[in-house]
């Protein structure tokens, strides 16, 4: 008999992960962290349903989105919250900011280099299979990461060596400001099935979906079964980083105006290449905000809001409750600018 998914439980890590990056995400508004800054928002429903069937010993390789991972892996907020904002009280001492994050007693590790969960992660289950059996690593990476060489690699070593290893692909469709087709040979499928490695597909927005379907990878995994791959389809609103220039300009008319005032100028620039190429690249412009707004128009996609619906209404209202209590709490660890 299978389990049944345990949807409440999974609807307050995920609104735990959501409002935890919403609060960043003010904290960024705010100057109070420097750089860009990557949210997983969106990305729960895969990273919860992923989670809730790992065990302690198990590893985390994470991409320059692991904020999600380590909220539901149990990492202290106000310890995550401090590294954001570069505090010597942080996570790693205020140097790993967002996107280099490592947590030793949880086994979580992430890098903003794209491509690195793959090789970090192989590690992982590389040592899991020597000394720890029956534990699995797992690499999370967008979908273009797998285009990646080294990740490439990480494919291959985990197959020829039968490693534990269960790569999640999180794919929204988009590298960066790139539709991942259009730079994409083949297709996922093919090329886990190429290494040998099992693949599954499922969408990410439907996080007892993707609970159903990481169960049984995972149990052959610790079996010793060799290598899986899990992708997992997303809607992710925000775009590539916070104040994403391409989804200012399609959700904005007075950022579209400001963006292609200086475009179409160009056009009557003699000074630049030819007017047939420099209409190409405005058509190329064109086309990239027109796939972006239909993207950001696929509403259904939002794991949070999509489970919330079939719940009961009390029981969301607690969870939400007990998350913002947790959440200012955590603001309050931050303090004032």
């Amino acid at each position: 008999m299978k389990a049944p998914v345990p949807a409440l439980e999974l609807f307050h890590q995920m609104v735990r992960m959501r409002r935890f990056e919403e609060a960043l995400s003010e904290l960024w508004h705010q100057g109070r962290i420097s750089g860009e800054l990557h949210l997983g928002i969106g990305e729960e429903g895969i990273v919860a349903g992923v989670l809730d069937h790992l065990i302690e010993g198990d590893a985390l390789a994470l991409d320059h989105r692991p904020t999600p991972a380590l909220v539901g892996r149990g990492t202290d907020l106000s310890l995550l919250a401090l590294e954001m904002v570069g505090a010597e009280t942080g996570l790693c001492r205020g140097h790993g900011g967002h996107m280099h994050l490592f947590d030793p007693e949880r086994l979580a590790a992430s890098s903003g280099i794209v491509g690195a969960a793959g090789p970090m992660a192989c590690g992982f289950a590389l040592s899991h299979q020597r000394l720890r059996p029956g534990r699995i690593a797992v690499a999370f990476s967008g979908e273009s990461a797998i285009n990646q060489g080294m990740m490439l690699e990480s494919l291959n070593l985990a197959a020829v060596w039968e490693l534990p290893v269960l790569f999640v692909v999180k794919d929204n469709g988009w590298a960066i400001t790139t539709r991942s087709a259009e730079m994409t040979g083949g297709t996922l499928r093919k090329r886990a099935e190429g290494f040998g490695i099992a693949y599954t597909k499922v969408r990410g927005a439907d996080v007892g979906a993707v609970w159903r379907a990481v169960g049984p990878m995972i149990d052959d995994l610790r079996r010793g079964r060799g290598p899986a791959m899990l992708h997992a389809t997303c809607h992710r609103p925000s775009g590539h980083f916070e104040h994403d220039p391409l989804i200012r300009m399609v959700t904005s008319p007075r950022e579209f105006a400001a963006e292609s005032g200086p475009l179409t100028r160009s056009l009557a620039d003699g000074s630049g290449g030819r007017i047939r190429d420099r209409i190409g690249g405005m058509r190329r412009v064109i086309s990239t905000a027109a796939g972006m707004r239909v993207h950001l128009s696929k509403r259904r996609g939002d794991p949070v809001t999509r489970l919330e619906q079939t719940l009961d209404a009390t029981a969301v209202a607690r969870v939400r409750a007990a998350v913002e209590k947790e959440i200012l709490s955590t603001l309050a660890e931050v303090g004032s600018p």
